[in-house]
């Protein structure tokens, strides 16, 4: 076989290296469809001269509802907060040992969970460019710190690859790159790609690729110490007599796209996913107490919004205590709705119908996150995989290590599910407790210690959560254009806010920017009227 029978066309070789990048491709899209963006932030808003006695009925404590409740009282309009929970945060929320939740349909769950262990079942991690979020953590004083995101030792698994073996992400990360590195190379070479290299940009390539791929002097990827100094040796290096590293074997390149790894190596490169990540110490509803601490006197907790009326005057809204069922009404001047679209949608609420329209244009995820607590790190003590995230095919998606109290002895939680689209509705279609064995079984084999280790687990299933129905919103192309301003447009008295009214759909930051957003458009109203 000819050097020319190898050498891939350059319709097959760019449509492999375009396949690479598939992910980047789809995070660019999810960009421009709002659900992953860097926010606009500058500062935080600079309202005042609020009229005396001027009131802001604010619906909902999740993030959106506390930072306008924050700002417009240092603005100096008198706030009142309606929260249908019995706490604030909203999705910014973490389950711990002794806490009880009750999904759609009246499944309990009772949280086990030893001390100082929790699971956060919403936002879990914080980019490094959502300065709105940071910019409230610096000026609470929510201590962060690092998220590991990319973590080249963890598995990465395909069920029809590798025998359904998971692979080192570092093993097929290397192998991938490796071979098409020589390909490229071989194009080169032949000169399948003079219309597109100069000369001097073609040594200029080579030698790239034979850096970036590891390849030998003949420009080939092969096994070797090199490239072992890479992917991982069969026996590390040591000291002594015996101290000889043995270099590892390459796999196949059809055994590599079998992988599919160019879809974790796209999603390290996404914008948004990028290192470096924050959490808060102790876990992600330290943010949402945060806020609390400024705010809290003004929320009325267990309070389910049933109605929403304006007139050219005021706003009304019609409330039910949750535990009682007694009804009651606050009226204010103005209203900023932080109720997500799930929910809001089911209300009767005075609005326009254009406004209406858009809360039924927007789709909400199907995610499921799961909590399990082992005996012990096993992941750490058998796997030295600390933090990070192991990828599967399987419907839980994901499994993530945490980010805390590394190498303690005991018990400790990880993150076995992060399911979405079909898996997440099918996970959210069972029971907790089958549910939770699925999981288990579909983890175990990545780790075959779950069964072992398992102690205690607790699902969300955030279709099944009473106060969301869903996720995080997510908008097609065709939804934004003919509903996102029909979304965001003040209604008379009215304004909405949420990380559905935002184009950074599906994180803290989206809720932050579209509440400010709000509240400063809610101010010029007032200041105008």
């Amino acid at each position: 076989m000819s050097m020319k029978d190898l050498t891939p066309t350059r319709r097959q070789l760019l449509s492999a290296i375009g396949t690479s990048a598939g992910s980047v491709a789809a995070m660019q899209a999810m960009v421009a469809l709002g659900h992953a963006a860097e926010s606009q932030f500058t500062g935080p808003p600079t309202l005042s001269g609020a009229r005396k006695g001027e009131t802001v009925l604010v619906l909902g404590a999740g993030l959106a509802g506390l930072v306008a409740a924050y700002e417009l009282t240092k603005a100096g309009y008198k706030v009142q907060v309606l929260e249908f929970q019995g706490r604030p945060g909203g999705r910014n929320w973490s389950l711990r040992g002794g806490d009880t939740y009750t999904e759609v349909g009246g499944a309990v769950q009772k949280v086990q969970f030893q001390p100082g262990n929790y699971l956060n079942p919403g936002p879990w991690r914080i980019p490094h460019h959502h300065k709105t979020l940071l910019h409230y953590c610096r000026e609470f004083g929510v201590a962060l710190e690092p998220f590991i995101q990319m973590n080249h030792n963890s598995y990465v698994h395909q069920t029809d690859a590798f025998d359904g073996k998971p692979m080192r992400y570092k093993e097929v990360a290397t192998d991938f790159k490796g071979h098409v590195a020589e390909l490229l190379s071989k194009a080169i070479n032949v000169g399948s790609l003079d219309d597109k290299v100069s000369g001097e940009d073609k040594e200029r390539l080579l030698e790239a690729m034979r850096a970036w791929g590891a390849l030998d002097k003949d420009m080939a990827y092969a096994s070797s110490l090199k490239v072992s100094g890479q992917r991982g040796y069969d026996r590390a290096p040591g000291g002594g007599v015996e101290g000889a590293p043995t270099p590892s074997q390459i796999s196949s390149l059809s055994d590599v796209l079998d992988s599919k790894v160019w879809n974790q190596m796209g999603f390290f490169f996404n914008y948004v996913m990028q290192t470096t990540m924050f959490q808060p110490v102790g876990g992600m509803d330290m943010i949402g107490k945060a806020f609390a601490r400024h705010v809290d006197h003004l929320i009325t907790y267990n309070a389910k919004v049933v109605q929403i009326d304006q007139s050219a005057t005021g706003v009304a809204v019609t409330y039910q205590d949750t535990a009682s069922g007694a009804t009651a009404t606050a009226k204010a001047d103005w209203c900023v709705c932080c109720i997500p679209a799930t929910i809001l949608g089911q209300i009767p609420m005075q609005v326009n119908d254009a406004m209406k329209a858009s809360l039924k244009a927007v789709n909400y995820s199907a995610s499921v996150k799961t909590g399990l607590e082992f005996k012990r790190r096993f992941w750490e003590e058998d796997e030295s995989i600390y933090g990070g995230h192991s990828f599967t095919n399987q419907p839980i998606s994901l499994i993530s290590y945490p980010n805390y109290h590394y190498f303690k002895s005991g018990p400790a939680v990880l993150l076995g599910s992060n399911a979405g689209g079909l898996g997440g509705s099918l996970l959210a279609g069972m029971e907790p407790a089958a549910r939770l064995e699925a999981i288990l079984a579909q983890g175990e084999i990545i780790h075959p210690q779950y069964r072992q280790e398992f102690m205690n687990g607790v699902s969300v299933a955030w279709a099944r959560v009473p106060w969301n129905m869903g996720g995080n919103s997510r908008w097609s192309d065709d939804a934004r254009k003919q509903h996102y301003q029909n979304m965001v447009a003040m209604d008379g008295r009215i304004v909405l806010a949420g990380e559905h009214a935002s184009y950074i759909g599906g994180w803290m930051e989206g809720a932050l920017t579209s509440s400010i957003d709000a509240i400063t458009r809610l101010h010029q109203r007032a200041q105008e009227a």
